[in-house]
């Protein structure tokens, strides 16, 4: 296990005087706990800013979920049932705001964000303003070899891998499908066959990772 306050500090070190703005990827299986450790991370970050930077704007969150496609444009490529895969996302979309980040222009960039209770992007509805000086972002295939993730790998300045147990990542999952609105067993088969053939994928990245996390707390 490794400690947040470790992982805080790092972070901290990385962004050093503010000069430039720094990006951190998480990635990760399905269920494997990467969003619960950005936003441990958030609130370590946002207690003890670096100096010079503000407090409640020095670190930002954009989530790669924020772009998976709409479900009616899902339905037209016959990848409904595949939702969560890699070809589910708008990938040169996310390239492109990585890439808008960390120009540093000094105008606030606006993402999109995903509302779990709709399962649907919700365009314009994350700010990050001038003053981010880090900007955390967790998604799935951060990592992988297919054209364009090795630019988004490269976009970012550290990429860490969240690697819990396989039995505790699935009970995670299961628990995060149950409740936005699946059944048990629409869950069971939805990990299974879906989530799971994903995992195996992501795992394979693992070794690409700057730092490999164990996700148990």
């Amino acid at each position: 296990m490794t400690d947040l306050d470790v992982l805080a500090d790092t972070l901290r070190e990385l962004v050093g005087d503010g000069r430039r703005r720094v990006l951190l990827g998480v990635t990760g299986a399905p269920g494997a706990g990467k969003t619960t450790l950005v936003d441990e991370l958030l609130t370590a970050l946002r207690a003890s800013p670096p100096p010079g930077c503000e407090p409640d704007a020095w670190v930002a969150h954009v989530p790669m979920d924020g772009f998976h496609l709409a479900d009616a444009a899902l339905e037209r490529l016959g990848l409904r049932e595949r939702k969560g895969a890699a070809e589910t996302f708008d990938a040169h979309g996310y390239l492109a705001l990585l890439r808008r980040l960390r120009a540093d222009t000094g105008e606030t960039v606006w993402a999109p964000a995903f509302e779990r209770d709709l399962e649907q992007p919700l365009a314009g509805s994350i700010g990050v303003a001038a003053p981010a000086r880090l900007v955390l972002t967790e998604g799935n295939y951060l990592l992988l070899p297919d054209d364009p993730w090795p630019d988004v790998a490269a976009e970012l300045d550290r990429v860490w891998f969240v690697d819990p147990p396989d039995d505790l990542r699935r009970r995670q999952l299961l628990a995060r499908h149950e409740r936005f609105g699946k059944s048990p067993e629409h869950a069971a088969r939805w990990v299974r066959d879906v989530d799971e053939p994903n995992a195996v994928r992501i795992r394979a990245t693992r070794d690409r990772a700057d730092l490999v996390i164990d996700g148990t707390g």
